[in-house]
């Protein structure tokens, strides 16, 4: 997927998550699902896009 792609997928997501939280409280159902789909977006990002920091053992 594209990184602008994904992007607007994350924007999409995170508008949709508002709108719904707002309407039926952040502790909704529907509302942890919007949420949880917003953080698989998201690592899919940082795992496609963002550069790898070297961990030190």
């Amino acid at each position: 997927m594209l990184k602008q792609d994904l992007l607007s997928l994350i924007e999409q997501k995170r508008a949709e998550l508002i709108q719904v939280a707002c309407t039926n409280g952040l502790s909704s159902s529907i509302a942890i699902r919007h949420s949880q789909e917003l953080d698989q977006l998201l690592n899919q990002y940082n795992n496609d896009f963002l550069k790898k920091i070297p961990t030190h053992s």
